[in-house]
């Protein structure tokens, strides 16, 4: 992850002393003001470590844990002993179903299970303020006045997208989603737009663009300080 450097007036990224500065666009792609973030909570730090162990944790609960195979036990057929103990020369043999035999069962098979698991509330939140001060780092954070499809068409989302110069995976959170604007952006891949209540570390880190609403912005940063 790039160290964010001071920029020219041109960026839509400023680090000052007193914290990093965001232009705020509409979905025309023009500037329509500023926005000062909150140095308690983005100021550029980045916890790897801590980063890690909370990727893990979602990505173990998206885990169906359904893969199955069957003991010996299981397996269809092989009541009776292929041949008899002794006297034909051959190794000792009480089943045709054992793991040794061909359509035999699996020996330490995977069996349904649950993977998931959870980390601290305190862990997940100062995972996702680092998740957010490693997108600001990298000048892949965008702000805009507000975000919302009438028409539910996907040529208008893309044209969004289009006009704010978005390339690769982006994540859009709002501060209110409605019908209309869900159903034009879940026809376009690389896209994913969320709530601004619902998002966490792994779906900051797992988008190359990250693309907030003002109103958005504001109710997550208070969020995150009243330690949520």
């Amino acid at each position: 992850m790039a160290e964010l450097k001071k920029t020219k007036k041109t960026d839509e990224t400023d680090k000052s002393p007193k914290g990093f500065t965001l232009l705020i666009t509409n979905v025309a792609g023009k500037e329509v003001g500023k926005v000062d973030l909150d140095p308690s909570v983005f100021d550029g730090k980045v916890n790897l470590p801590l980063l890690h162990q909370v990727t893990l944790m979602y990505q173990a609960n998206k885990r169906q844990g359904t893969s199955k195979t069957k003991k010996r036990g299981e397996v269809s057929g092989g009541n009776s002993k292929p041949w008899r103990q002794k006297g034909t020369g051959r190794a000792r043999a009480g089943s045709s179903r054992s793991p040794l035999w061909r359509k035999g069962g699996v020996i330490f098979g995977p069996v349904p299970r649950d993977y998931s698991y959870q980390l601290p509330k305190k862990m997940k939140r100062i995972a996702l303020i680092a998740s957010l001060n490693s997108r600001l780092n990298d000048k892949t954070v965008k702000v805009v006045d507000e975000l919302a499809v009438t028409s539910g068409k996907t040529k208008d989302f893309a044209g969004i997208i289009s006009a704010l110069k978005l390339q690769k995976k982006s994540l859009f959170v709002c501060d209110t989603t409605s019908d209309t604007t869900m159903r034009s952006s879940r026809n376009i891949p690389a896209l994913n737009l969320k709530r601004w209540e619902m998002v966490n570390a792994l779906d900051v880190l797992s988008h190359d663009n990250l693309v907030i609403t003002a109103k958005a912005l504001e109710q997550l940063t208070a969020r995150l300080k009243r330690g949520e």
